[in-house]
C-alpha cells in the first residue's frame, strides 16, 4: 500500500535497511567497486570492460553516452545497475531507475516533470519526472527534438531541474546512461556540441566475443528464473557510493606531472589543424576525477600515464570536432596524446 502525500500524489512505502558503517578507507571504496562489478557481471555477459568504465563514471560522478547496436544488453546493464543500489535514507521518494524512451513527440516536461491542478483541492502540485531517479537510462536520445535534448542540459550539468521558474534539486546521486544506434540516422538530431560535453564518456559497443554469446544463450532459462541470482552479493546503499566518491577525491594521489600531461594534451588538440575545435578545459577537470576512480578498480592509490592511456577514447574523442578529411577520431586521438605521455614518461623516470 502506498500512502498519499502533501501534493496529492502517492509515495510507496519504504524498507527500511540498517545503515552500513560509514566508507572512509580505500579498502572500504574498492569493496563498493568489488561488489558493483559483481553483480553486474552476473546479469551482463561479455561486457566486462563496459561494466569497469561505467563504474568509473559513477565514481567520477560524471555520465555516460553508449553508441550501441539494438539488443545489445544496455537496457539491462541500466536495470542491473539501478538494482545495484539501495536507497537507504528514510522518506524518500527517489526510485532507483527511470527509463525515457525519446521520440521525436517527447516534450521537456516529459523529462522534467509538470505542474498539475488539483481540483479537490484547488492547488497546484508538481509531478516529478523520470529524472527524479538515481540512474536514469535515456534510450535513443537524438531521436528526440533538440528542445528535449536541451531539457537535461542543467539536470547533467547542475544537478537541478527549473520548471516554472522554481529550481527543483536532483539527488547527488543522479547519473545518466544514455544510448544512441549508430547505423540508423533516420530520422535522428545529431546531439549539440554542449549536449555531447555533458557526458563524461561516449563508449562504443561491439557485439561480444563468441565464447560469451554462447553463455547467453545456454543460460537464458536459468536467469529467467533465478530470481535474484546476485543476491548472495550485498547490494550497495547510495550513502556508500557517495562515501566512495569522497574517498576517490580525497586519498587518490594526483601527481602535478599528470596534471600537466592533461594540459599539454589539450594544447596539442588546439594547435593540430586537423582539428577544428580542440579540448575545453572543461573537458580537463572532468578527467582528472575519472583518472582517480580507474585507480582505484585499479587498487591503486595514485593516478599513472596508463589511466590517461585507457581513458583518452572514452573523454576526448566525442568532443573534439575534426577538420573534413581528417581521417579516424580515435587514430588521430592516438596521435595527439602519444606525445604529451611520452614526455610524462621522461618527466617520471627522472
Amino acid at each position: 500500500m502506498g500512502r498519499e502525500t502533501d501534493h496529492g500524489g502517492i509515495q510507496s512505502e519504504h524498507i527500511t535497511y540498517t545503515p552500513a558503517p560509514r566508507i572512509e578507507t580505500l579498502d572500504g571504496a574498492f569493496g563498493v567497486v568489488h561488489r558493483m562489478r559483481g553483480r553486474l557481471a552476473r546479469a551482463v555477459r561479455g561486457r566486462d570492460d563496459v561494466i569497469d568504465t561505467i563504474i568509473i563514471a559513477m565514481l567520477a560522478d560524471g555520465h555516460v553516452l553508449l553508441e550501441d547496436f539494438p539488443g545489445s544488453g544496455k537496457t539491462t546493464l541500466a536495470k542491473a545497475l539501478g538494482d545495484c543500489i539501495i536507497d537507504d535514507r528514510p522518506d524518500d521518494d527517489i526510485v532507483a531507475i527511470r527509463r525515457i524512451q525519446f521520440t521525436p513527440d517527447l516534450l521537456p516536461s516529459d523529462v522534467t516533470g509538470t505542474t498539475i491542478f488539483d481540483p479537490n483541492t484547488n492547488k497546484f502540485f508538481f509531478r516529478p519526472g523520470p529524472v527524479f531517479a538515481h540512474v536514469v537510462l535515456a534510450d535513443e536520445i537524438n531521436r528526440t527534438s533538440p528542445k528535449v535534448q536541451s531539457a537535461l542540459l542543467e539536470a547533467m550539468g547542475e544537478k537541478q531541474v527549473t520548471v516554472d521558474n522554481r529550481t527543483r534539486k536532483l539527488d547527488p546521486l543522479f547519473f545518466v546512461i544514455a544510448t544512441q544506434n549508430p547505423l540508423d540516422f533516420s530520422g535522428t538530431f545529431p546531439l549539440p556540441s554542449a549536449q555531447l560535453d555533458r557526458f563524461l564518456f561516449k563508449i562504443k559497443m561491439k557485439h561480444i566475443p563468441r565464447d560469451a554469446e554462447l553463455e547467453v544463450l545456454a543460460s537464458i532459462r536459468a536467469r529467467r528464473h533465478a530470481g535474484g541470482a546476485e543476491d548472495d552479493i550485498p547490494r550497495i546503499t547510495r550513502t556508500e557510493i557517495l562515501d566512495a566518491r569522497e574517498v576517490v577525491e580525497a586519498q587518490i594521489h594526483m601527481a602535478p606531472e599528470i596534471r600537466e600531461c592533461l594540459v599539454d594534451i589539450a594544447e596539442t588538440t588546439r594547435r593540430d589543424p586537423r582539428v577544428l575545435q580542440g579540448l575545453s578545459t572543461r573537458a580537463l577537470v572532468l578527467m582528472i576525477p575519472a583518472l582517480q576512480a580507474r585507480a582505484l578498480t585499479r587498487r591503486r592509490n595514485y593516478v599513472t600515464d596508463e589511466d590517461v592511456r585507457a581513458l583518452a577514447h572514452f573523454i576526448f574523442c566525442h568532443r573534439l570536432e575534426l577538420a573534413p578529411g581528417a581521417g579516424d577520431v580515435y587514430a588521430l586521438t592516438d596521435e595527439l596524446v602519444a606525445g604529451p605521455l611520452e614526455k610524462l614518461v621522461r618527466r617520471v623516470a627522472r
